[in-house]
């Protein structure tokens, strides 16, 4: 007994099935987790090293170099890039593809062992290095504390008072401050009292430094008890640390701090970052979800907390939403959704209208059923829902009801040829069943190269071809069990009659009968035409416009602003408080929040926060919608940079997958900063002659002044002054030194010694500088140490890459602009591989290019084995190679409508076009498996074999069309969505031509492969 037989017979059993998909189905769907993106860590890892006060040469060699080849003993590392500027080491590892999510942990450890065993070797004056891997983690709710009355103090109790009651929230895996501000105490001693005092400032900072310590008095035995000794003296309030004595020890005068020093408490004026929310001093608070989660229900329960906690906000603070990752989740699985239920219906009404009010219910009731057992199969291997997935299953729609159009359609044939329900349902699926479980798995494999794939932006695909593996079965298991139990029910037996009947009689098949016999009788013509249409189409296709991804749709976009390099963060903070006003005073701007001195907190997956730079702030706007940027971007940009041309602005878009610092990037590779600055400037001059090129600047940025006292070594030491005094009276004078830690209760303030405003910031008065001399016991002139100050510059960035010395030059396209990034690059590409390189120098394309080349090198690893199986199955089912051939002969044809397509629609042929086009091999296998199959199936009956082939493919006009045409109108909805519309394009076109051509190409390739001629 067959499957179908039993499916039949054992209605209880079908009926339970039916209802577990439904019931599983909907618990299922009920059950999975929402998100924008799919879950994916991100390999990198930051080692952060600073070396106070060393210049950025000395940070490459002493500190970045070492820390690197440590680094580079760990077999897992594919890229190490670093930055060394003064006094501070920013390397960053990137792991290779092969290392899977849950080998990570591993390997950062044994990073960490790596750089703790490298920290012995490291000079004197190095601070321990710190290795943050948290890259991966995406704090979908960014939320910003903001408040013109209220002081960064305040708003950071404010902000712990959130962080503590949202990290209760079940789902929520961390909430975390950034953007917060130091508070410290100061002590301005002024150079003037101090000299006159003649005291060592050494001595008060030793002071400080014991008097304000938390230290051990042991404990003492009173009657048994054990009594714990506290002495006092540790600093309560700044008045008792005003009050500490310093006076000598044979003093007989006493002299208090606050008799030479005016002691404050203040934030640090040059915190490593800021934020800033509409114009006003902020920090941000942002919370991540936990893996697996809905983040929709996560988020209303934040939201519901938040509510609560109103009554507890200050009021005159301000709680702003940047980013709210669950209210775009429940719009786009909304969308979706609504993506999905029209894909439904529109297969349906098509199914309908072809084939008949019964036969359209049926196919669509198993399409159904389909999608909810692909539910339960996405809630057991822990696919949630979200962009990726949510597209797999549009994807899949029409191919799922492929196998049930064979089965119903022969089924439908068989009765009207005379057979019962029961035969016509036992024939049809012992025939097909095996050649469309073959065509099944095939089209599964022509998507495993994406689920193959090793690097990230397999990781970030992966779940479109778990979800097509799933549905794709599912589809098969129903075609032969409920396709034949719903056959059954559904149909009625039809009056005996011949069964040599004619099923074929209706216009569509005498149309391509016509066709058909005109094409078998001219072979070589008909071939020769197609190899013709190809070769156009592959020469069309060069023309048409490459792109990795595409922009968001969601309606935010970045200001990059980049001062001259150097400029202090309060100057920084000068330019940004401007630049926002103006932003603000475009329409359709809601939000506009600013981050200084570095990238945000990562609110998206595939955004890339910036490295740490005082002269970088990035302006994160929020508008109405994408249209409202689409008109007012362009205006922006161009009066923006009119009005601060010393300010370098990059405006770009959000991205939707990985995205590089830049469009287009140009490495240079060599060990002399003149030459790669020299190279650097010959290609800014070529890309600034493009009209295309905007943004242009390069990595290592403008060199910038230092100022380096000439130290007289033998009048310093006579003077009995050393370079460390030299360094150190420097330092309180101008940036001020910790000398000590304040404790003020659960805050450790630091305490920092310091001129007085009018010394400090006072570059004119630095030959006024006293120096304490340990020998002479008193201060003397920084004159009689040095012989004087010059002015030098120096590279304040040193990038590398790999343990080379390297300089990118990069660029930007316009947004929104009808080029992409990979025209520009072949624009440039031959005048910058012209430019001359000396002797040990390379040149290497970083940026999209690169991005876009490792996608499609790793997919394309996959490939070859990949198709090489799809080829054995197709062999393994027709036991012959001349048969397959035959099928994989129409696989190149849908190059013609994809090439047709994009350059009629005017469309970049993207990265998930690229999985479109990879996707089609499958579908067209399919239908030529089928039709193939057809023709062995009329080989055996007593009829010539010009007849079987005719008649095979005649019979396979409407299960074919059919199973195309679904597909094909399926992809409508995504033909709007960004980052699907060229895969849908690609489908569409591809699929549509490559199926009427297989249907004319196939039974042509056949016949001439077996010599059958027509022509006689």
């Amino acid at each position: 007994m067959s499957i179908a037989e039993y499916s039949i017979r054992n209605k209880v059993l079908s009926w339970v099935f039916v209802v577990l998909l439904l019931i599983g189905g909907i618990v299922s769907f009920m059950g999975l987790g929402q998100l924008e993106f799919p879950e994916f860590p991100v390999p990198n890892a930051m080692v952060n090293t600073a070396y106070p006060g060393a210049s950025p040469e000395q940070v490459e060699e002493e500190v970045t170099l070492p820390l690197e080849r440590a680094i580079q003993q760990l077999e897992y590392v594919k890229t190490i890039d670093s930055i060394s500027s003064a006094g501070n080491s920013q390397i960053m590892v990137e792991l290779k593809e092969t290392v899977t999510a849950s080998k990570q942990p591993q390997v950062w450890d044994e990073l960490r062992r790596k750089i703790s065993d490298t920290q012995s070797s490291l000079p004197q004056g190095v601070y321990p290095s710190s290795v943050n891997d948290d890259f991966s983690d995406v704090f979908g709710v960014m939320l910003t504390i903001s408040g013109r009355d209220f002081d960064y103090r305040e708003l950071e109790n404010y902000g712990d008072f959130l962080q503590r009651e949202l990290s209760l929230i079940p789902g929520v895996k961390k909430a975390q401050l950034a953007g917060t501000v130091r508070e410290q105490v100061v002590i301005e001693m002024s150079q003037a009292r101090m000299a006159a005092l003649g005291v060592d400032p050494s001595l008060i900072f030793g002071l400080i430094q014991n008097q304000n310590v938390v230290s051990n008095a042991g404990n003492m035995y009173i009657d048994g008890l054990s009594v714990r000794i506290h002495p006092t003296g540790e600093f309560k309030n700044i008045r008792e640390l005003k009050e500490l004595v310093i006076s000598l020890p044979q003093s007989t005068e006493l002299i208090y701090l606050g008799d030479i020093a005016e002691i404050t408490t203040t934030f640090d004026e040059t915190p490593m970052s800021l934020y800033r929310s509409n114009g006003e001093k902020a920090i941000s608070l942002g919370i991540s979800f936990a893996k697996g989660v809905n983040v929709v229900d996560v988020g209303k329960a934040v939201n519901d907390r938040l509510a609560v906690l109103e009554s507890s906000r200050p009021v005159g603070m301000d709680l702003g939403i940047v980013y709210d990752q669950p209210n775009v989740v429940d719009a786009s699985v909304s969308g979706f959704l609504i993506s999905l239920a029209e894909a439904i219906a529109i297969v349906i009404v098509v199914l309908l209208f072809a084939m008949g009010v019964r036969s359209g219910l049926l196919m669509g009731g198993i399409l159904l059923l389909t999608i909810l057992g692909t539910f339960i199969g996405m809630k057991i291997l822990d696919v949630q829902l979200q962009l990726i997935s949510l597209g797999a299953l549009i994807i899949a729609l029409g191919m799922l009801v492929d196998n049930a159009i064979v089965i119903t359609e022969g089924v439908l044939v068989g009765m009207q040829r005379g057979m019962s329900r029961l035969d016509a349902i036992k024939q049809v699926v012992v025939q097909n069943q095996w050649p469309l479980l073959g065509a099944t798995l095939i089209a599964i494999i022509a998507f495993a190269p994406i689920g193959l794939s090793s690097d990230s932006t397999g990781d970030f695909m992966i779940s479109l071809f778990q979800v097509m593996c799933i549905s794709l079965f599912i589809s098969w298991i129903l075609a032969i069990t409920l396709t034949p139990f719903f056959c059954h029910l559904v149909f009625k037996d039809m009056p005996a009659s011949d069964e040599n009947v004619d099923p074929y009689k209706g216009a569509l098949f005498t149309v391509y009968k016509t066709f058909l016999s005109k094409a078998l009788r001219h072979r070589l013509i008909s071939l020769a035409l197609t190899i013709a249409a190809l070769m156009l189409a592959i020469v069309g296709f060069g023309q048409v416009k490459q792109a990795f991804f595409p922009p968001s749709n969601t309606p935010i976009f970045f200001v990059d602003v980049w001062l001259q390099e150097g400029t202090d963060i309060r100057k920084t903070e000068e330019v940004v408080k401007k630049l926002e006003q103006k932003v603000l005073g475009y329409e359709g701007v809601k939000n506009v929040t600013a981050v200084l001195g570095m990238g945000a907190q990562r609110f998206i997956l595939t955004y890339a926060p910036e490295k740490v730079y005082s002269s970088y702030a990035q302006l994160i706007v929020e508008a109405d919608s994408l249209d409202k940027i689409r008109e007012v971007l362009p205006g922006m940009r161009t009066e923006m940079i009119q009005a601060y041309p010393d300010v370098e602005l990059k405006f770009k878009l959000l991205n939707v997958g990985p995205s590089p610092a830049a469009n287009i990037e140009a490495r240079f590779f060599g060990s002399d900063p003149v030459v790669l600055r020299k190279l650097a400037a010959e290609t800014v001059a070529v890309m600034e002659a493009e009209p295309l090129a905007e943004d242009i600047r390069h990595s290592w940025r403008e060199q910038v002044s230092i100022v380096r006292p000439q130290i007289d070594e033998a009048a310093a030491r006579r003077s009995g002054i050393s370079k460390q005094a030299l360094d150190q009276a420097m330092l309180i004078n101008f940036s001020g030194k910790q000398v000590g830690t304040y404790r003020d209760g659960s805050h450790l303030l630091p305490i920092v010694a310091r001129a007085p405003e009018q010394e400090r910031l006072n570059a004119d008065r630095i030959i006024d500088l006293q120096v304490w001399s340990m020998e002479r016991n008193a201060f003397v002139p920084v004159g009689q140490t040095v012989t004087g100050f010059e002015t030098r510059t120096e590279n304040p960035l040193i990038v590398r890459r790999d343990l080379k010395r390297v300089l990118t030059v990069m660029s930007d396209i316009k947004p929104f602009s009808d080029q992409t990034p990979e025209v520009l690059r072949q624009r440039l590409k031959s005048k910058i591989e012209a430019i001359p390189l000396p002797d040990g120098y390379e040149l290497e394309w970083g940026g999209e290019y690169e991005s876009s080349s490792d996608a499609q090198a790793s997919l394309f690893s996959s490939l070859p084995i990949g198709y090489l199986s799809m080829f054995l199955i197709t062999v393994l089912l027709f036991g012959t190679i001349r048969q397959s051939l035959a099928i994989w002969f129409t696989v190149p044809l849908a190059v013609i409508g994809v090439a047709s397509g994009l350059l009629i629609l005017d469309m970049p042929f993207t990265f998930t076009a690229l999985l479109g086009l990879l996707s089609l091999s499958g579908m067209l296998v399919k239908n030529g498996i089928v039709l193939v199959e057809q023709i062995n199936i009329e080989t055996e009956k007593d009829i010539s074999l010009q007849q079987a082939i005719t008649d095979a493919a005649v019979s396979r006009v409407r299960p074919v069309s059919m199973a195309a045409l679904t597909t094909m109108l399926g992809m409508i909805p995504l033909v709007f969505d960004a980052f699907f519309s060229s895969m849908a394009v690609t489908i569409i076109f591809g699929l549509g031509f490559a199926t009427v051509l297989t249907l004319i190409v196939l039974p042509v390739t056949y016949s001439l492969l077996y010599r059958i001629r027509f022509d006689q």
